[in-house]
């Protein structure tokens, strides 16, 4: 007993920056960890679950049930394109348990996006100890963004469902009625909001690429008009068959990627001018840098200078042996 507690207490001690400022961990010990920040993250996509289920079919004050937020795109087409006709609005079921599942489905789905903070901070405590503080901070930037884009493509969506689907049924001359089961109904809505949502990050990316140093704003802004194009295609291929959805998403990423354009060309100026403050563009081929440089013997490194070890880093080969 005594053994299991010094074992819990040296893990703690493992896991705290204070104790231990390198992450270093053994292999094992990384297998461990892994497997404790997963579990607590399927806890967290769970408890979400059970959350949004319970929502789907009530209210939380001044809130609409989840139940009442899918089916609104739906009840806002005319009422002669819908089955049943008269009111109120429902969607149809033509299977056994397609209502529960439909259910199970769209309540998972709320619950991952609710309980998102915590399964990403176990992630994000995982992978964290083997950053530097200049990568954890990009990397925070990153997922603060990523997260503002992906919600905006979502509400974007959102309200574009309405017009999709009247311009949808609208389709066959009147040659036939169009009515949604509920489990297709809910599929081509969950599948928009994530094809938007996921397309609004490509903006974020081309960032990310610049600050790397992967591509440059002058490479940019000669691919401008093909990048443009590839987003109407792109849109075209990943939207249902209506030209309001594929406009919409292909105006919209044509904006963002400008707007990206517009920050890798001030990224780029800032850097050519720190560049040119320090002078190196105009040292000659065979010149040395003039680094302040004096090489350390062994014996003069740090505890903390040897190789790093995290939650997502390598393994210490030493602890390892």
């Amino acid at each position: 007993m005594a053994d299991s507690s010094n074992s819990r207490a040296s893990m703690r001690r493992k896991r705290s920056r204070r104790h231990n400022p390198d992450g270093t961990m053994t292999l094992i010990e990384h297998i461990y960890e892994f497997r404790r920040r997963l579990g607590f993250a399927l806890l967290a996509l769970v408890a979400g679950g059970v959350v949004g289920f319970l929502w789907f079919s009530n209210r939380v004050g001044p809130i609409p049930s989840l139940g009442e937020l899918v089916t609104g795109p739906y009840c806002a087409i005319p009422p002669d394109k819908r089955f049943p006709r008269d009111p109120p609005c429902r969607l149809l079921q033509t299977v056994p348990f397609e209502a529960f599942m439909i259910q199970l489905k769209v309540g998972l789905t709320a619950g991952a996006v609710l309980f998102a903070p915590v399964w990403l901070y176990q992630l994000w405590a995982f992978i964290a100890p083997g950053l530097y503080s200049k990568e954890r901070r990009y990397a925070l930037t990153f997922v603060g963004f990523a997260s503002v884009l992906f919600a905006l493509g979502a509400v974007l969506a959102y309200a574009l469902v309405p017009f999709a689907l009247e311009i949808l049924v609208n389709f066959g001359g009147g040659a036939f009625d169009t009515w949604f089961t509920g489990d297709k109904y809910v599929s081509f809505v969950l599948s928009l909001l994530l094809i938007f949502g996921v397309s609004f990050e490509v903006p974020l990316l081309v960032i990310m690429l610049n600050r790397v140093g992967v591509v440059s704003y002058a490479q940019l802004s000669k691919w401008r008009r093909g990048l443009i194009f590839i987003a109407f295609v792109f849109a075209a291929f990943v939207t249902p068959a209506d030209p309001f959805s594929m406009l919409a998403l292909a105006g919209a990423l044509t904006l963002l990627l400008e707007f990206a354009l517009q920050i890798t060309r001030l990224h780029d100026r800032r850097k050519a001018r720190k560049r040119g403050e320090e002078d190196w563009d105009e040292l000659a081929d065979d010149e040395p840098a003039p680094f302040d440089y004096v090489p350390s013997t062994v014996d003069d490194e740090s505890p903390h200078d040897g190789p790093r070890s995290s939650g997502g880093g390598k393994p210490n080969t030493d602890d390892i042996t």
